[in-house]
């Protein structure tokens, strides 16, 4: 019996690298609207939806405009960032994804993703893997952000395992607090001194024994 038998991925910085398509996509509808953006303020708005994304944005730039215009920059940046994403190919999986996916197969670890994304599944379509997964999180379904656990939660019951015998995947630090208030091992792909809430840090999944190590009794 393993140790642990779900593991849930947020897809962004964990799975593929499509943070800098987020960042370039913020960055073109900021140079538009005349608001100022950088690396710094982009940190903020990892692992968390588009419009708390773009509240954060309005907010470093003293800016109030109403609900609808909000809806149509949103829009707006979606446009951009699907152009993007366009383009994405199976060769834009990071080091290490495929070889553990192969070794979660063979000791039957079922798999999910709790993304923010509303686009996680174009995107894991053109990566190749989204066959993959046994289940991934409809996010109009999320009421909570994270650092709400609410996402991890939801991913736990859709395989239908205990939050207990799940283990987590994230690189930022509110997907961290997310997967530990749900009850779950924490694995941060990143730096250790911001991911220092998590249980174990990787710099990627190519790490692969030293995973399987925490799944097996």
């Amino acid at each position: 019996m393993l140790r642990y038998e779900g593991m849930i991925f947020d897809l962004d910085g964990v799975l593929t690298d499509t943070a800098r398509f987020h960042y370039a996509a913020w960055k073109r509808l900021c140079e538009e609207i005349g608001c100022y953006f950088d690396e710094i303020i982009n940190e903020k708005l990892k692992g968390i939806g588009r419009m708390e994304s773009l509240n954060i944005i309005l907010n470093e730039n003293d800016i109030e405009i109403s609900d609808e215009g909000k809806q149509f920059l949103a829009d707006r940046k979606n446009l951009y960032y699907k152009e993007m994403i366009s383009k994405i190919t199976p060769m834009d999986l990071l080091p290490g994804v495929s070889e553990l996916f192969q070794r979660l197969n063979e000791l039957g670890v079922k798999k999910a993703v709790a993304s923010a994304s509303r686009n996680a599944c174009t995107v894991l379509e053109r990566l190749g893997i989204i066959d993959y997964f046994q289940y991934i999180v409809d996010t109009d379904r999320i009421k909570n952000g994270k650092p709400d656990p609410e996402i991890f939660l939801n991913a736990s019951k859709g395989l239908g395992i205990p939050p207990k015998k799940c283990i987590g995947v994230e690189d930022s630090q509110a997907g961290i607090e997310a997967i530990k208030k749900a009850g779950m091992y924490a694995i941060g792909i990143g730096k250790p001194d911001t991911l220092y809430k998590a249980d174990l840090v990787l710099r990627d999944l190519r790490d692969t024994d030293r995973i399987i190590s925490i799944l097996l009794p």
